[in-house]
């Protein structure tokens, strides 16, 4: 029987912790030390979180991906989790370097993303920027440009979000005092990045899926629909019953259709 979780609220309570890792450590790049966790051997898929969250809201994904032959390695973002930041703004781009960073001390010369709100953000970045060094990714959930967002709708199921994020950041962060600085320099980025072109997007040549919740409660399906014509090759995935938390709603359906697109950029 699948797991559903549909209004958050076992997430909310519990949070979803990530397994044991085979490998955790830090890196220290560009003024900031990016956490990392490694599971599993095979093939790579990088998994990177949304905005405000961290490593673990993928507790759900990690063992279903390394029991399916793949090496998961989960990143913090620069300032989210056990990662550092410097006062520098925040941008995709820096976060996108950081992956890069780890990529490198782990020797990981090409990987499969696998993106979810900003997290899709600094993959699609990752793609653009470093084409070389990805697979693939799996787009979900995010905008490249601030028109393709939705005005935010107060709700309980968003409350029970940013509570998690609150104690999860008081829990793992250098600096947990400092939350509400750090929501408003987020808060920033989203409202400001990315402001990629629909040139910019066509040159994209990396094999992307560009999946959204049937309910997302941020990014407009018309939006999602303009990323899927702009980007060569790409292909639109809708996922039915879910919204922006599908992986945590409904993570057999997610990590299912998350590992059907990794299959077919294995097969290439």
């Amino acid at each position: 029987m699948s797991f559903y979780d549909d209004d958050i609220s076992r997430f909310a309570e519990h949070g979803a912790a990530l397994p044991v890792p085979d490998r955790e450590d830090r890196v220290e790049h560009d003024g900031a030390l990016i956490w990392y966790a490694s599971f599993g051997s095979g093939p790579p898929i990088i998994l990177l979180h949304g905005g405000l969250g961290h490593s673990g809201n993928w507790g759900y994904q990690v063992s279903a991906l390394a029991a399916a032959g793949h090496r998961v390695v989960t990143i913090d973002s620069r300032g989210h989790g056990r990662s550092t930041r410097d006062d520098r703004p925040y941008s995709y781009e820096f976060m996108a370097s950081d992956v890069v960073a780890v990529m490198d001390h782990l020797s990981l010369d090409k990987a499969t993303l696998v993106g979810w709100s900003d997290g899709a953000c600094v993959a699609l970045v990752l793609a653009s920027k470093a084409p070389a060094r990805v697979a693939g990714v799996f787009f979900f959930a995010c905008n490249m440009d601030p028109s393709g967002t939705k005005q935010i709708e107060p709700s309980p199921l968003l409350d029970r979000c940013f509570s998690r994020h609150k104690k999860d950041y008081a829990m793992l962060s250098a600096t947990p005092g400092e939350f509400d600085q750090f929501v408003g320099a987020v808060g920033l980025m989203m409202r400001t990045q990315p402001n990629y072109t629909k040139q910019d997007l066509g040159a994209i040549k990396v094999p992307v899926v560009i999946a959204l919740g049937e309910h997302d409660e941020f990014i407009k399906r018309e939006h999602a629909n303009y990323l899927a014509d702009a980007i060569p090759g790409a292909e639109l995935i809708i996922l039915p019953g879910v919204s922006h938390f599908a992986p945590l709603q409904r993570p057999d359906e997610f990590n299912a259709t998350a590992l059907a697109f990794v299959a077919k950029v294995s097969d290439r």
